[in-house]
């Protein structure tokens, strides 16, 4: 019986952005958001990534994908998407897979509309489309530079300015998704073919990521565009300063420090012992009020650790915890390392501006007011809702 498989094509290299697809957005891969996009949407049988890389390979693998390798030949510069493509659905055929339709992922495209694509590929199934395309609506007005650089008028006449309601309106595409039918472009080697579709999307999904700007620009928009995902996670970590505490200090003349740090927060603690998952607070200092908080706890404390992402790499190695399961709470720039390799890169709302950026969740509670007990209940409430699953919005472990 023949399948409807999602294909995304994720090359190493990049000229715009080194190791672009492995790039976080809303604190997840770019390859990986394609991944959990296609595995979203209930009229796909498979996912795919070709890729000739092997930490995307890695990435893509963990979040659910089949792997095809990509011919080095398929994967410079010059090398179209349509290659790539038509490689990948001959490696399928030849493991025993029928590919009846194809859906072309771009992990370039952070933003997938899962309604829209399923209906595309419902288009295509039904035979009422051979090949459809995401896109937006416009009704700019489009220029070109003729002679001498001066401008010319595409898709209107510039002695008129008609009123918007008054205009029909053109159709901008995203470079999200296509979708094809298989035979079809088999025979053409091309995404065009037949006779072909248009699916609307939102207009604030519709940004592709060539440059750092742009990175910059869907960086800022996940927050505004994502679902929010149940923490699943097997363990978590927590800085102290800005974490526990409100990332103040009092300071009595004798130099002794003392901070404030919530009850409420004891409590999600024992929760999350109770549950039996592991907690560890790691600090760049050395602080006895730290140590002194951790056996109040009951909680493994290490401290003095000048590089955390090493640190806990190593704790987490020693547990047997995949980095991809572990939800990392931070506040500040010394955070970054750690956040960028979990699974779970998780901020106080009064983080420093790169710690949210970096973020998958931003918590409502701030530090030292009951953040660590916000992260505990959405840490138990996503194993209570579904203890024995796997979570498919779980992200990669860290690819370099």
């Amino acid at each position: 019986m023949s399948e409807v498989v999602a294909i995304i094509p994720a090359r190493g290299g990049s000229q715009g952005i080194p190791r672009k697809n492995l790039r976080r957005v809303g604190g997840v891969p770019l390859v990986a958001r394609a991944v959990d996009a296609a595995q979203r949407c209930a009229a796909i049988d498979r996912v795919v990534v070709t890729t000739d890389d092997g930490d995307i390979a890695a990435v893509a693998e963990e979040w659910g994908a089949e792997i095809v390798e990509r011919p080095g030949r398929l994967a410079d510069d010059q090398a179209s998407s349509e290659s790539a493509l038509l490689h990948a659905i001959g490696e399928l055929e030849a493991r025993g897979v029928e590919v009846g339709v194809v859906a072309f992922l771009q992990p370039t495209s952070p933003f997938i509309d899962i309604d829209a694509l399923t209906d595309a590929v419902q288009l295509v199934r039904s035979r009422r489309r051979d090949s459809v395309f995401s896109a937006i609506e416009t009704y700019g007005f489009l220029w070109e530079k003729g002679a001498g650089g001066a401008a010319q008028a595409i898709n209107h006449d510039m002695d008129v300015r008609p009123r918007r309601q008054d205009r029909d309106p053109h159709y901008l595409e995203t470079g999200a998704f296509y979708v094809l039918r298989a035979a079809g472009f088999r025979a053409g080697g091309h995404r065009f073919f037949g006779s072909v579709g248009i699916a609307e999307v939102e207009p604030r999904t519709a940004i592709e990521i060539d440059t750092p700007e742009e990175l910059d620009v869907a960086r800022a928009l996940a927050p505004l565009v994502d679902r929010s995902a149940p923490v699943r996670a097997d363990a978590v970590v927590t800085d102290f300063d800005g974490v526990h505490t409100d990332d103040t200090v009092r300071v009595d003349q004798a130099g002794v420090e003392a901070v404030t740090v919530s009850r409420a927060d004891g409590m999600g603690v024992s929760l999350l012992r109770a549950a039996g998952i592991p907690l560890l607070i790691l600090s760049t200092e050395s602080n006895p009020v730290v140590a002194a908080r951790g056996r109040k706890l009951g909680v493994e404390v290490l401290q003095n650790a000048g590089d955390k992402a090493t640190a806990l790499r190593e704790w987490a190695s020693a547990r047997g915890i995949p980095l991809s399961r572990i939800a990392y709470l931070g506040n500040d720039v010394n955070d970054l390392p750690c956040l960028e390799i979990v699974g779970w890169p998780v901020a106080v709302p009064d983080a420093h501006p790169l710690v949210l950026a970096a973020a998958r969740v931003v918590l409502d509670r701030p530090g030292g007011d009951g953040a660590v007990r916000d992260l505990a209940e959405r840490v138990l409430a996503a194993r209570s809702a579904a203890p024995a699953l796997t979570d498919p919005f779980t992200a990669p472990q860290e690819a370099s």
